[in-house]
């Protein structure tokens, strides 16, 4: 036998049933925070510098977002394909 359960709700609303923490002021300030050292950012290097030591998952939290750093520098370093 198989159930299945479908429930409509919002993301606070589940987050409130589930019994998890609201978080938003905390996200609010990591987001500040990370906007403000951003604007002093001239390169890549910088920008993983200050990625290694503001991420809050430690390092598989920056080999992530190194990776994603690389494909984007990749990305624009790559001569862009005309539309078909």
């Amino acid at each position: 036998m198989k159930v299945h359960v479908e429930i409509d709700c919002t993301p606070e609303e589940a987050r409130s049933f589930m019994g998890l923490p609201d978080v938003g002021k905390a996200n609010d300030v990591y987001v500040e925070m990370m906007s403000n050292a951003m604007k002093g950012v001239s390169n890549t290097e910088q920008l993983q510098e200050y990625a290694r030591q503001l991420a809050p998952m430690g390092q598989a939290g920056f080999k992530l977002f190194q990776s994603f750093m690389e494909g984007a520098n990749a990305a624009k370093s790559s001569p862009k394909k005309p539309d078909k």
